[in-house]
């Protein structure tokens, strides 16, 4: 008889030792789980702006600033940095800075497409490897429907990271923009999104940066993926707070469905386009039978059946021109508006 307890006794500890085994690999896979480290360390995924990956960059954009504070609204917005100053070459120009939970939208002289390895990547202007303010990326075949990178991070959610400190790791965040240091960009790739029944990833012409607040305050917080507050420098209350926006670069673009050619297609264009008073749709064959102007948030802001309209009471930015024929075709057309 002792020797049979002895023996359930033996077994009862070696499960028992089997489960702590258990919930420490996963307690380790948890805590220790690493993505791709800082520019120059092995197995960094890091692209510096002059790799010859980077065919075409960012060419027309839309800014839509938030608070320097999102808890303190009276401080106003950030304004660091005109909306152009992302335009072109990663470091040529400068940054934009977004502010609290600020956004921009990018668009391309041709689509974005998915191919082999990455497609395209962000660059902040993060001083160091450690200061890192990051954001959330999104794409959109249409304008209107966005679809965001999973993204991750493994950072720490008890205390706040302050404004100055310089704790980030890059090794604990995974499809962030800003992860890298100024001059490298972070990289997406669009095969991550295949399958989403409202995007098409080889025609992607619009990409969306938003700021990711940084505070892990639940009234503010911004939660990745797996529903874990992405904590980040919080507050950052100055005119070049939130993420700072230096450039897009493009790998891979899609130049058989481009706009123009879009444009040829159906027969018309819109003319003037950048536009400040009017637009005139221009048509070679069908009927026009109805005009639609959406923002870069997906609202109309316009609807008509005229082929000459106005748009003076429009802000800047670029809008996308919903035009349907008496045929019942759907034509889509990239109209900036200046002042």
């Amino acid at each position: 008889m002792y020797c049979f307890f002895m023996k359930v006794f033996s077994l009862y500890r070696f499960v028992y030792v089997l489960l702590l085994c258990g919930l420490w690999l996963y307690s380790a896979d948890t805590i220790f789980a690493q993505f791709p480290g800082p520019p120059e360390t092995e197995g960094s995924t890091a692209l510096h702006k002059d790799s010859a990956v980077f065919i075409a960059w960012v060419k027309q954009c839309t800014v839509t600033r938030g608070y320097q504070d999102i808890a303190t609204p009276s401080l106003g917005y950030a304004s660091a940095g005109d909306d152009t100053l992302m335009l072109g070459k990663a470091g040529d120009n400068g940054t934009v800075s977004l502010g609290d939970g600020g956004s921009v939208v990018a668009l391309f002289d041709y689509p974005i497409r998915n191919g082999a390895g990455f497609d395209f990547a962000v660059f902040e202007n993060a001083f160091d490897d450690r200061f890192l303010e990051l954001a959330f990326v999104e794409v959109s075949s249409n304008g209107v429907d966005y679809v965001r990178f999973p993204a991750q991070s493994l950072m720490q959610t008890d205390t706040q990271i302050g404004p100055f400190e310089a704790v980030g790791d890059a090794t604990k965040l995974h499809n962030l923009a800003g992860k890298y240091r100024q001059n490298y960009g972070t990289p997406f790739d669009l095969e991550e999104l295949a399958g989403n029944p409202i995007l098409d990833i080889q025609a992607i012409k619009y990409v969306k940066i938003i700021d990711v607040v940084g505070s892990i305050d639940p009234q503010f917080a911004r939660y990745d993926s797996k529903n874990t507050p992405i904590n980040d420098p919080y507050p950052t209350a100055f005119i070049n707070g939130g993420f700072d926006i230096d450039a897009i670069g493009i790998i891979h673009e899609n130049r058989t469905t481009d706009v123009h050619e879009e444009s040829q297609r159906h027969h018309s264009v819109c003319m003037p386009n950048p536009a400040s008073d009017y637009i005139q749709i221009m048509t070679l064959s069908n009927t026009v039978q109805s005009i639609e102007l959406y923002s870069t948030l997906g609202m109309m802001s316009l609807s008509t059946t005229k082929t000459e309209f106005s748009v003076h009471f429009l802000p800047s930015g670029i809008y996308t021109a919903m035009i349907t024929f008496d045929d019942g075709t759907v034509h889509k057309e990239h109209i900036t508006i200046v002042r």
